[in-house]
């Protein structure tokens, strides 16, 4: 099946040359209003506009299980427990247990990266903008994050959803670099983000 170690050891590929062929892997940023999803050279953005409660809920699971149905690995981003009393946690928590359950009724590997992982693999810091005035760190990281989407990986992040399609960048980059097919070259001060996300415990099939 496809349960999660609580912590596994991870031992980090180099960059090597495998032809054109790369593994299907999917980055899943969940959100109610606006979910990123992305594979190594695109990214969409998931918008439910007025629906609400199960009806969204029905959406986005449709819409989503539709975008993975042929994943190698998908990796999601796992829940900011500092924001766990935010409005919409509670749903937001169902959405996750709904998208991963049906990741694991189809046998689809998974990896759980939290917000700090993502942010490190694409920056080298857990909060990059700690300069900045408090109020405004969290919109500088968000744009250096995008950044990094737009640059580094060639995926054009635009529009009201440019953040969560570039989260959910970040987040395929980091399963095709543990399977050992990363697109571009990491520094190893981003790649120790690989380390502590919880990866598979079945390596899939297109593992190096």
């Amino acid at each position: 099946m496809t349960a999660l170690l609580q912590s596994a050891p991870v031992t980090l590929p180099t960059v090597q040359g495998h032809g054109d062929w790369q593994p299907r892997v999917i980055g899943l940023d969940l959100s109610l209003t606006s979910t990123g999803v992305a594979g190594a050279t695109w990214a969409k953005v998931l918008r439910p506009g007025r629906r609400r409660s199960h009806e969204r809920m029905d959406w986005l699971c449709g819409h989503i299980g539709a975008g993975v149905e042929e994943a190698d690995l998908v990796v999601v981003e796992g829940a900011a427990y500092a924001q766990g009393g935010q409005a919409g946690h509670h749903e937001l928590a169902g959405l996750w247990w709904l998208v991963t359950q049906n990741l694991w009724r189809h046998r689809i590997p998974y990896a759980v990266a939290n917000p700090h992982h993502r942010t490190i693999y694409a920056t080298g810091r857990a909060n990059p903008a700690q300069d900045w005035p408090r109020k405004e760190r969290s919109r500088v990281a968000k744009g250096m994050v995008r950044s990094v989407a737009v640059e580094r990986y060639g995926v054009e992040c635009e529009g009201p959803g440019r953040y969560d399609q570039a989260d959910a960048t970040v987040l395929a980059a980091m399963g095709l670099d543990w399977l050992g097919y990363p697109t571009v070259p990491v520094p190893d001060t981003h790649r120790r983000a690989l380390e502590a996300v919880r990866w598979p415990d079945l390596i899939p099939a297109a593992a190096n």
